[in-house]
């Protein structure tokens, strides 16, 4: 075997090497984060159901609000990112976040955490993240540089559902939310070494009113993003917040066995992320995208079909490909943005998507009260017909 072959066969085996030092702090940083945020985040449905007395509709409005939040604060983030230092905006972020738990671990009632719900839909590192990875990355591993900085969030999530779920079943969901305040306070710090990055303005076109949220939208090739991502996330946020609930009322699961089953979606999150990542690299990031909604498909009849735990732990695995979504549509749309604009401009599908997609928990909600098989019979039909556009090019620019 040849020295070259021996090189491109180790870079394929460590896939981290695609990270320069600030894209592994940023990477170290998500880790800390998500870690944090597993700890609470599946079991917070049936924190709210059991503990603050929510109904289902109830829980569905909860995650509506992040949506919603998240739709009013992404734009403004693209805004910031293209102004002022995109380090401090991302910094910001996770400040807005840290005391999110504290006011979950005090409210008495469903009605009182919506403070931190509130902050949790702050997300100021959308746009600003990407457009940051966007300029400094290798733009010939740029899809498997999104993969792995969101394996970040899959690697903190193996065991922290599962350590979440042991520690609220024997100490309490308040030592819970006190680990994730002290997690997410690290995710801040770790920022705070990373080089400042600004965008680069150029003097006729460093006018704002050229460059109006509308204005971007009406660009024929945005506009058609724009639509397949509100469609795709619309999709994912109906379902995936009712899935621990589903395993509760339905298969009559406790608390640490949901935890083990999060670990296991995050884990493969992060194996199919990378795999994903070097096939859109390779091939198209299209042709990642819709393999990854095949894959959250098969997972929800599995999960629909058999309640034995040893085939959810498969379904669990397979389920992995809708937590890899925004960073493969990060991957697509970053390059298309020129640099003086690019947090803008990647801020526009974000926020329709997320805008056009926040009143997606409570109609699971709805659904879920309804029938709880159905939310899933109808998820399963929109991520099939959602794969098969994409795999039409239908949406190709």
């Amino acid at each position: 075997m040849s020295g070259t072959n021996y090189k491109k066969i180790l870079s394929l085996g460590f896939p981290f090497e695609v990270l320069n030092k600030d894209l592994k702090l940023i990477f170290t940083s998500n880790l800390l984060g998500s870690f944090g945020d597993g700890l609470y985040a599946y079991l917070l449905p049936v924190y709210l159901t059991e503990s603050l007395g929510a109904n289902d509709v109830e829980v569905g409005i909860v995650y509506a609000v992040v949506s919603l939040v998240a739709a009013l604060t992404l734009l403004v983030a693209g805004t910031l990112a293209d102004r002022y230092d995109r380090k401090k905006i991302m910094i910001a972020g996770w400040i807005a976040w840290i005391p999110a738990p504290l006011i979950f671990s005090l409210a008495n009632n469903w009605l009182q955490t919506l403070p931190g719900i509130i902050l949790l839909g702050v997300w100021l590192g959308g746009p600003t993240s990407t457009a940051y990875i966007v300029t400094t990355a290798d733009k010939t591993k740029l899809t498997l540089t999104f993969t792995v900085i969101s394996s970040a969030w899959s690697f903190g999530y193996i065991f922290s559902p599962a350590v979440g779920g042991y520690l609220a079943g024997t100490v309490g969901m308040h030592i819970v939310f006190y680990l994730a305040f002290v997690f997410y306070t690290l995710a801040a710090l770790v920022l705070t070494f990373i080089s400042s990055q600004h965008a680069i303005h150029l003097a006729h076109k460093s006018s704002n009113k050229d460059y109006s949220f509308f204005k971007l939208l009406k660009t024929k090739r945005l506009l058609k993003l724009s639509i397949l991502f509100a469609s795709l996330i619309f999709v994912t946020l109906m379902f995936r917040p009712f899935i621990p609930k589903f395993l509760a009322d339905i298969y009559h699961y406790g608390k640490f066995e949901i935890g083990i089953l999060g670990s296991i979606s995050f884990f493969s999150s992060a194996v199919l992320g990378i795999l994903l990542g070097k096939l859109g690299d390779k091939w198209k990031k299209s042709v990642a995208l819709a393999v990854a909604m095949l894959l959250s498909s098969f997972s929800l009849i599995l999960l629909l079909t058999f309640s034995e735990f040893y085939i959810l732990i498969i379904a669990f695995f397979l389920i992995g490909g809708s937590y890899i979504l925004w960073s493969l549509m990060s991957a697509i749309i970053g390059p298309l943005a020129p640099e003086h604009m690019r947090a803008r401009w990647i801020s526009i599908p974000q926020t329709v998507s997320i805008f056009t997609s926040f009143v997606a928990p409570y109609v699971g909600g709805i659904l879920y009260s309804f029938s709880q098989s159905y939310l899933f019979i109808i998820a399963v039909v929109a991520t099939l017909f959602l794969s098969a556009l994409i795999f039409s090019k239908v949406f190709e620019t």
